[in-house]
């Protein structure tokens, strides 16, 4: 099965297939999921709907893979020796202005996710589930430098604090998540909850 949608892949080089991600997001921001079709995808990139087909399968993995495609490099890979300037790291590697547009996108989203089985399914399996391992990652390297508990119990909740906080601040404060805001929260917030060293 692997080797049957590596070659269901291998037909778009990376650079058309930026190209297309590029222009999936661009449709979702202005059009929302539901709105959007392969029809739309294939006018706006000149691509042909069988290919778009061939090479994702449908909407929900285009949808997702295009996301994860525009996530700025692996969570694993930040690594700057403690947790907090970890997560101080993680939640600046966009400016505000890509946080506020990523924020909406993701608001608009949430409804589609919950009422479309399949765009769950892909959004588990293609971003949720590899995010999550490589988060892990990051906490597994604070415990063994000691900053935090193994058996801390808020580390199983350090994702929802802090998506939480990316998604309710337009809703609480009615203003875009920004680098400042976050910086605050985990120093004020996921740090504490963590008995981790704090500023």
């Amino acid at each position: 099965m692997a080797e049957v949608a590596t070659a269901r892949r291998s037909r778009i080089t990376p650079e058309r297939a930026a190209e297309l991600y590029a222009a999936v997001l661009d449709l979702l921001r202005e059009v929302g999921y539901d709105a959007l079709t392969m029809d739309a995808v294939a006018a706006r990139t000149r691509s042909s709907k069988a290919t778009l087909y061939r090479q994702w399968g449908g909407k929900p993995e285009l949808v997702v893979r295009a996301l994860r495609h525009g996530k700025p490099g692996s969570v694993a890979d930040v690594d700057t020796g403690s947790l907090r300037g970890d997560l101080h790291a993680l939640a600046t590697r966009e400016d505000d202005c890509a946080m506020e547009q990523n924020s909406a996108l993701v608001r608009g989203l949430a409804m589609a996710v919950h009422m479309n089985p399949d765009l769950r399914r892909a959004f588990r399996e293609l971003l949720i589930e590899p995010e999550m391992a490589e988060f892990r990652r990051v906490l597994r390297r604070a415990i063994e430098r000691g900053e935090i508990r193994e058996d801390a119990p808020a580390l199983g909740y350090v994702v929802h604090m802090l998506v939480g906080a990316f998604v309710t601040r337009a809703l609480i404060d009615d203003l875009p998540p920004t680098q400042t805001f976050l910086r605050s929260y985990i120093d004020a917030v996921v740090l504490p909850a963590l008995g981790a060293p704090t500023p």
